[in-house]
């Protein structure tokens, strides 16, 4: 059998979150590939994708430096894009899994980039954290001619609020650590009552706050928390 890779986005978190087709091919992989949070940390994306591996699926976690050193992280992606390509070149069946979907704000991006467009590549698109928050909270995102963004809260305050002026509906993800600066941005633009916030979408620890005036400036946030706008609707009980 020739070798193939699979880049699958796994969801937002809960495990029947992800494609029949991803569980198919995860199903019959003889690699996986999984990125982890901290070295010998554990990985989410592993946790969701577990019940569908075969017992004879050799499972590969790999840590992405999140510092700012730009040169450890280049030297982890080219070795982890390697081991992909080394990987399919022996006939195997190799996956690697990311949270969301693989072509957004995603580690799987930058491997490609390394990898490029191959015969022997297929990428399975996964469901992302707002369109599941956008479900459970019954929060459109947009209709008609109405204009959506999404944006990272690590772009500059500048660019975020030209965003917000400019879109009917705005996804603001990376909230984590940028929460104070982005209410602030959120008030001045009199956007409150069209905003609501949600954290570990689809995880047992989910929470949902949909008045933001009413959450502390200094509240320590989950790690995977997204804010919702959309000017078209209110979102307060």
């Amino acid at each position: 059998m020739e070798g193939k890779l699979y880049a699958m986005g796994v969801g937002p978190g809960a495990s029947d979150l992800i494609t029949v087709r991803a569980a198919r091919i995860l199903s019959r992989l003889d690699v996986l590939y999984a990125p982890a949070g901290r070295k010998e940390g554990d990985s989410l994306a592993l946790s969701i994708v577990r019940e569908y591996l075969s017992s004879h699926t050799e499972i590969r976690t790999c840590h992405f430096p999140m510092s700012s050193n730009d040169e450890e992280k280049q030297v982890v992606w080219d070795e982890v894009a390697q081991q992909l390509k080394d990987e399919v070149m022996k006939g195997r069946q190799v996956g690697f899994i990311t949270l969301g979907d693989a072509m957004l704000f995603s580690t799987w991006v930058f491997l490609l980039a390394r990898i490029g467009r191959q015969e022997w590549l297929e990428i399975i698109p996964g469901i992302t954290s707002f369109a599941a928050i956008a479900a459970r909270t019954v929060l459109p995102l947009a209709m008609e001619q109405q204009s959506m963004a999404v944006m990272s809260c690590t772009a500059p305050e500048a660019e975020l609020e030209q965003a917000l002026q400019n879109h009917d509906c705005v996804v603001l993800m990376k909230v984590y650590g940028r929460f104070a600066m982005v209410c602030t941005l959120l008030a001045r633009l009199n956007l409150f009552e069209h905003a609501l916030l949600m954290a570990d979408a689809s995880l047992p620890g989910e929470q949902c706050w949909r008045r933001l005036d009413q959450v502390a400036i200094d509240q320590k946030l989950p790690y995977f928390s997204t804010i919702l706008v959309n000017k078209q609707w209110r979102t307060g009980e």
